[in-house]
């Protein structure tokens, strides 16, 4: 049977790893400075599309793209 307790320990787990993953790209971007246009502009797009997004759910699978996009340009940063 569903459970909703479960369900929403779920929404907000992958949301809290989103978040880390977030915080982590801005630490990048604080320490490198606007060094890399592209990954700051890839960076400032998951920051919107994270505000526009509904917290009650699971991050949707545009968000999630947005974020590795954003972790591939700071891979090549660094």
């Amino acid at each position: 049977m569903w459970d909703a307790g479960t369900a929403e320990e779920a929404v907000n787990d992958a949301y809290r790893e989103f978040k880390v993953r977030l915080r982590r790209l801005d630490e990048i971007l604080v320490a490198k400075g606007l060094t890399n246009l592209e990954f700051a502009q890839a960076l400032s797009r998951v920051h919107r599309a994270e505000r526009r997004g509904d917290r009650s759910r699971e991050p949707r699978d545009e968000l999630r793209v947005l974020l590795e996009r954003a972790e591939a340009l700071a891979r090549r940063s660094a």
